[in-house]
Order: structure tokens, then C-alpha cells, then sequence
């Protein structure tokens, strides 16, 4: 059994390494920064995680996660992404609401539990934000996408994700009645600032910042 905070770590160092095209290490600062703890606490627990085998702390600060570590971090993105599928799908809960429901509930221990939510919800792929949800033999889907500040003038997609998930942006984009499965068409780029020019579904056009645009997936 570990703690809840010990899971959080593993979590965060699992989304730290696997979040590009191949799996890296993750530095002590990195980890500490997206956790906003001071690296001081960081390494305390790190020194516990290496004792129980959950990851490999080489020199120079670099963190991997062992493939016990590895199966753990899963499980809990697992747990939380079928919580956050079940809120939104089943319970009504806004996609802006359900990050923060799901972290208190991807730590329930019971794996029939788990099971059966998975069996309930019809074995989704990809939960309410389009991140994928990992398998029980441990394996995570590949979800195409691509962002939305890589699709050229002229061309269209349907949003199928989205990399921020804090309240604050989900709002702005239920504002803009983005959703999953929104049909986005780039009208114009603005070459000064990346600012981009875009028709939602049938409306008028809107234009939005390049740092929105980077965190907008398109399939």
C-alpha cells in the first residue's frame, strides 16, 4: 500500500517522462517545479520512493521510474481517467469540474471496483479531456492529434483533446462553445504575434492567442 502522496509523486513523474515522442528521464527540479514544492521536500520523498524500488534516482538528479514504479504511476492515471469519464459521462459534471472529484477518487485501492466502472462505461478510450486511458495490462493508447497552432491556414479538424486542463482554460473554451468533437477551421495566422484567426463549427470567426492554440488538439 502507498501513500497517497507517494502515488501523486509517481503520477507526476510518469506524466513528466512519457509526455513527448519517447520516454526521458525527469529532473529533481523539473519534478519539484510541477509539483510547486520545494526541491528540499522532493528529494526526501525520492530517497523513500528509491528505498521501496518504485524508481532509479541516478546522479546528477535524474529520475526513472522502475517497472514496478511504472505499473503503479499507471494504475493511478487509470483510476482517475475512467473517475473523470464516469463524472462526466454518467454524473453530469462539467469537464472543467471533474480533475479535481477524480484526483480524491484515483486512489480507492479496489481493483473490482475499477473493473466494473471500466465494464460500466463501455471500455472508453480517451476520457473527457482526450487523454487516453491506459489499458489493465498497463498499456496506454496512441491517440493522432495534432496541435492546433501546427494546422495550416485553409484547413479543418475536429478537436479530439486538449493539453491544459486547469478550470480556467476549459471555461474559455466552453465560452467559445469548444468541445470535444468541435469542428475548427484556421481562417488566418498573424505572423507578429502567432495569434490565429478561426471559424468554430458555423460560427463568425474569433481569434485566439498562439498559447491557445498550442493547447487545442486536432484529429
Amino acid at each position: 500500500m502507498l501513500s497517497y502522496t507517494e502515488e501523486n509523486y509517481l503520477k507526476a513523474i510518469l506524466h513528466q517522462s512519457e509526455s513527448g515522442e519517447a520516454v526521458r528521464e525527469v529532473g529533481t527540479n523539473e519534478l519539484a517545479l510541477s509539483l510547486q514544492l520545494k526541491p528540499a521536500s522532493v528529494n526526501h520523498m525520492l530517497k523513500r520512493l528509491k528505498e521501496k524500488k518504485l524508481i532509479l534516482n541516478e546522479k546528477y538528479g535524474k529520475i526513472r521510474l522502475t517497472k514496478r514504479g511504472r505499473i503503479q504511476a499507471v494504475g493511478v492515471v487509470r483510476k482517475h481517467r475512467l473517475w473523470e469519464t464516469f463524472l462526466f459521462e454518467t454524473l453530469r459534471f462539467s469537464w472543467d469540474e471533474v480533475h479535481e472529484v477524480a484526483e480524491q477518487l484515483e486512489h480507492i485501492q479496489s481493483e473490482k471496483l475499477i473493473s466494473r466502472l471500466d465494464e460500466f462505461l463501455n471500455y472508453p478510450r480517451v476520457d473527457p479531456h482526450g487523454d487516453p486511458i491506459p489499458r489493465p495490462d498497463g498499456k496506454i493508447p496512441k491517440v493522432s492529434a495534432r496541435h492546433l497552432s501546427l494546422i495550416e491556414t485553409g484547413q479543418s479538424g475536429i478537436v479530439v483533446g486538449v493539453r491544459d486542463t486547469s478550470s480556467t482554460f476549459l471555461q474559455y473554451l466552453e465560452n467559445l462553445s469548444i468541445r470535444m468533437g468541435t469542428r475548427i477551421k484556421v481562417l488566418n495566422r498573424v505572423d507578429y504575434d502567432g495569434s490565429v484567426e478561426l471559424r468554430i463549427g458555423r460560427r463568425t470567426s474569433v481569434v485566439v492567442s498562439e498559447k491557445f492554440a498550442s493547447n487545442v488538439l486536432i484529429g
